[in-house]
């Protein structure tokens, strides 16, 4: 083990907390701490994705895992979360459940929609709410919201997948602000693409990405020491590409590119946060 997940285990140890742990970011997320040696809670929808990684963890590096299925879109979910951590010493909570929707706002169902606003924004809310009093009481620990490249400005084509990351994005940075002084670690992580199920949950066609693995280590490595990472090649490639434009520009060119990876299916559905 590094000195530097010696360090992050000292911290934020003993157990960490990931959404959206059955697929992509959030499992990468869950592979990374299970090396590190921290105990894992693994929470989505498919039981049986996360009971086999839980599994599989659980034997390759001698840890304790736990595996819970629920719908954090809805109040019993996250209730069930809340009741599922109650006795454990949770000391990091990595919110990575999410997905996206895609193709002209009018032809999505709204009801999609708002399913996308609890998971993407009310969920991360209520669960950052209650582990960050746990931490503060504590006195020491962490936490990951998975923003988006597509939360710094308007996306024409997916208005509202990137207006529920501004959310998470502005979410994180005020609270890093407000909890630092209190022990608390507070990350915003915002991808740019990245291979996972969720392209083609929420209809879209990608020529480039990055890997959900990339995303995690880089997102590790900045935990306590920024506010806001770009993790991995493309998403630092596509800001430096996009930086120098007003907002407006970005809202124009990002459109633009959304329009080419749209295909004729418009909804997503899942739990892998990009």
């Amino acid at each position: 083990m590094s000195d530097e997940a010696r360090r992050r285990l000292e911290r934020y140890g003993p157990w960490a907390v990931i959404t959206g742990a059955s697929d992509g970011i959030g499992r990468a997320f869950a592979r990374e701490l299970a090396r590190e040696g921290f105990h894992l809670l693994l929470v989505a929808r498919r039981m049986d994705a996360l009971s086999s990684l839980a599994i599989e963890l659980k034997q390759a590096h001698g840890i304790e895992t736990r595996a819970l299925s629920a719908d954090l879109a809805d109040a019993a979910g996250q209730e069930a979360l809340m009741r599922a951590t109650q006795e454990l010493d949770i000391g990091l909570f990595i919110a990575s459940a999410g997905f996206g929707t895609s193709g002209p706002f009018l032809n999505n169902a709204v009801e999609t929609e708002i399913n996308m606003l609890a998971l993407n924004c009310a969920a991360p809310l209520v669960g950052t709410h209650h582990f960050a009093n746990r931490f503060v009481k504590r006195g020491k620990g962490g936490i990951i919201l998975l923003s988006s490249l597509l939360g710094f400005q308007g996306v024409p084509r997916q208005a509202h997948y990137a207006a529920t990351k501004a959310y998470i994005q502005v979410l994180a940075e005020g609270l890093r602000g407000e909890l630092k002084p209190l022990g608390v670690d507070v990350l915003a992580v915002a991808p740019g693409p990245v291979k996972t199920g969720f392209a083609a949950r929420a209809g879209l066609t990608m020529s480039m990405f990055d890997t959900p693995e990339a995303v995690a280590r880089g997102a590790l490595s900045k935990l306590g020491r920024a506010t806001t990472v770009r993790p991995s090649f493309w998403a630092k490639t596509l800001e430096a590409a996009l930086s120098p434009l007003p907002r407006m520009g970005r809202t124009a060119i990002l459109g633009m590119v959304s329009a080419g990876m749209t295909r004729q299916k418009a909804h997503g559905d899942g739990e892998a946060a990009g």
